[in-house]
């Protein structure tokens, strides 16, 4: 089998290569996932500002948000202005197999879309709970938090979908629509609270990986400019993994492993099950925004404490 061919225009190349260390996965098998998924990716990309992580032969895998110069000119892309760099990035729009595959053909194996649609970068249309086991968790101590997240959902009226993220952990995405950024990052934080009341002694919200304890941690911090690695999404990860739906009532009968480049398309059988699976989008409480304005910023307050603990230890060395 040659290790170059050509799919919808784009030359692949180096395809017989492996995709990383440990990956069990070849450029070839890459590129084969992609475009057997490629309907059901591109609805989760379309129109998302995207940034990907790739790996190129003998280097450590990185994220590349600006496009280089050097990509064609028929991949379609926005600009946005980053706060955070003081300039404008020009990120690409996935919105079809031929821009889909060439990002394979650049060795990219993640794909993370904003939550937030072009033309509308004021108002997500996601509201996302990133699930987050502490190490060498056994993956049902996730799902036990998953389904804590799901009951303070309904009692707040809200319904979600669950997707594995590819790694260790679960996204909960409640679709919505009519609130803004500021408005959304506030009723996150308070179903995160919410979720972590039902059972602090099983989840956390705490940002600062040494207060954790042992528990779950609800990342309440996807807002913003923030992204989420997409359903279908594989992962730079042993055996190359890929983020995929599963029903709630699925949840415990699965693990990440189950779903990799390998075996996740003929699970699909040509269905978009993330499209299957997520609600209609729906209109957050005041209430439960309201709430969530009173909670501090996560990464906030944890950059005010990391500072106290540092004064801390400084005084301390300091006394006699």
């Amino acid at each position: 089998m040659s290790g170059e061919e050509e799919r919808d225009g784009v030359r692949l190349t180096h395809l017989d290569q492996e995709l990383f260390e440990g990956a069990g996965a070849t450029k070839r098998n890459l590129v084969d996932y992609l475009d057997a998924v490629s309907v059901p990716l591109i609805e989760a990309l379309h129109d998302r500002p995207l940034s990907v992580i790739r790996v190129l032969r003998d280097q450590p895998p990185f994220m590349q948000k600006n496009l280089p110069k050097y990509t064609p000119s028929w991949v379609r892309r926005v600009d946005i202005w980053s706060e955070s760099s003081r300039r404008s990035v020009s990120y690409a729009l996935c919105n079809d197999r031929r821009t889909l595959l060439w990002f394979a053909n650049q060795r990219a194996v993640e794909f993370h879309p904003t939550l937030f649609r072009v033309g509308a970068e004021d108002e997500p249309s996601w509201l996302v709970l990133d699930l987050d086991p502490p190490e060498g968790a056994a993956f049902g101590l996730v799902v036990q938090v998953a389904h804590l997240v799901g009951e303070t959902l309904a009692e707040a009226g809200l319904a979600a979908a669950v997707k594995t993220s590819g790694a260790k952990g679960l996204h909960v995405v409640v679709p919505v629509t009519g609130a803004t950024t500021e408005q959304v990052a506030a009723a996150t934080r308070a179903l995160a609270a919410r979720a972590e009341r039902r059972d602090p002694a099983l989840a956390t919200t705490a940002f600062v990986r040494d207060d954790r304890h042992g528990r779950v941690f609800l990342d309440s911090t996807r807002a913003g400019g923030a992204t989420v690695v997409a359903a279908y999404s594989p992962r730079v990860r042993t055996g190359t993994p890929v983020s995929f739906p599963v029903a709630w009532s699925r949840l415990d009968g699965i693990a990440p492993r189950d779903f990799t480049v390998r075996t996740a398309p003929a699970v699909l059988g040509g269905r978009d099950l993330w499209r299957e699976l997520l609600p209609e989008p729906q209109r957050l409480a005041e209430s439960l925004i309201d709430e969530g304005r009173r909670i501090p910023i996560a990464r906030v307050q944890a950059m005010h404490e990391g500072k106290r603990r540092a004064r801390a230890r400084r005084q301390s060395s300091q006394d006699p």
